[in-house]
């Protein structure tokens, strides 16, 4: 079986899923091209994979840090992409797939069906028109030309893969809404991360261990300097923090003996096996990771970002950590740190969801649905 793989470049957690549904058809003898690229491309290069260059979908809009979602949808459809279409048609062509798979890469999508190719979606928001709430006249014209574009889609895809845990204990599920047609073609696969817990090697960190992925950049540099004052609090408890490769971590000055800041962990699964909390923003593919491997999490969402700030609400109320905001000091952060390490209730449901995932086993469960649908 050959597949192609397209995958949106804006955002990271694309990329990794990708990789993982990638890596599993190819150990069991499938033939995988990826179209991709940016930085993702580069990334899913160095992993040893067919890799094909497409044009971008999503044009970014934003100032001093924060996404502008309205003028990122108006750059995009202003630029247009007949060009990029035929593009991608022709590399269909000459790939000649059985099965496509596109991540939010909706020019995939429509390129697959208009080569009668079946065409699987892989998505976990469906409701993006939450991001223009309350926001005037020329937004809700914005929201109702996004809206049909969604359902456009999720019409045409063969598939719908939401990769996340059943109902209901799917994270992203405050941001799914979707018409009683697609509701009958999702596949909820579970996480789809790129090592499982039982094949990862734990870093030896001294316990209990934080692993903190905020990153000390931007408008989130603020959280990242409490969670190093919080750190200063209690030294019984040992952190490791990502600042991001554009960051040199001296700029944070002396560091209590307790912190190692690190710009940049090429596999952070060893160090995620180690912890015993995660602090995160409210992204899906972190969530998904943390939850794989048993570790709570302490969400910090981006603000006025709805899909994480329905993220982090679901992780607080489904038990498996807290949430925080910008405005919280390092004596909370230190507060619920101590409460996700030592209360045992955490500790069972985590387990719980540890090895639901490994149950469920996300990239063979995707693998097993496209050898079917291709047999058949």
């Amino acid at each position: 079986m050959r597949v192609m793989i397209f995958v949106c470049g804006e955002g990271l957690g694309h990329t990794s899923r990708c990789i993982s549904i990638g890596r599993e058809l190819v150990s069991a003898g499938h033939d995988v091209h990826f179209g991709a690229y940016g930085y993702s491309r580069e990334l899913i290069e160095r992993k040893g994979f067919k890799t094909h260059t497409v044009p971008s979908e999503i044009t970014l809009v934003g100032k001093a840090g924060s996404l502008n979602l309205k003028r990122s949808i108006l750059a995009t459809f202003k630029r247009g992409q007949f060009l990029g279409l035929i593009k991608i048609r022709k590399l269909l062509k000459r790939t000649k797939p059985d099965v496509v798979i596109s991540d939010s890469y909706f020019m995939g999508m429509i390129s697959a069906k208009s080569r009668s190719l079946p065409c699987h979606l892989i998505v976990n928001q469906s409701n993006m028109e939450e991001f223009f709430k309350g926001k005037g006249a020329s937004s809700k014209i914005l929201v109702e030309l996004v809206k049909k574009s969604y359902i456009g889609m999720f019409k045409m895809a063969d598939r719908i893969i939401i990769p996340d845990f059943p109902l209901p204990h799917t994270v992203c599920r405050k941001n799914l809404d979707f018409r009683e047609a697609a509701w009958k073609k999702l596949f909820f696969s579970g996480p789809l991360i790129g090592k499982t817990f039982e094949e990862t090697t734990s870093k030896e960190l001294e316990r209990p261990h934080v692993l903190c992925t905020v990153g000390g950049f931007g408008y989130r540099e603020p959280i990242f300097r409490k969670v190093i004052e919080a750190a200063g609090m209690d030294s019984s408890i040992n952190y490791t923090l990502l600042s991001g490769p554009s960051v040199n971590p001296e700029s944070f000055g002396k560091l209590p003996e307790n912190v190692t800041i690190l710009k940049f962990i090429d596999d952070q699964f060893p160090y995620m096996k180690a912890s015993d909390v995660v602090i995160a923003p409210g992204g899906h593919s972190t969530m998904m990771e943390a939850l794989s491997f048993g570790v709570p999490m302490i969400t910090v969402p981006d603000q006025k970002h709805s899909e994480q700030q329905n993220n982090a609400f679901v992780i607080e109320k489904d038990g498996l950590g807290k949430k925080l905001d910008y405005s919280a000091s390092p004596e909370d952060i230190l507060e619920n740190l101590r409460l996700l390490i030592d209360d045992e209730k955490y500790t069972k449901k985590l387990t719980e969801m540890r090895k639901m995932a490994e149950q469920l086993n996300g990239p063979g469960a995707v693998r097993k649905m496209l050898e079917e649908i291709v047999r058949n």
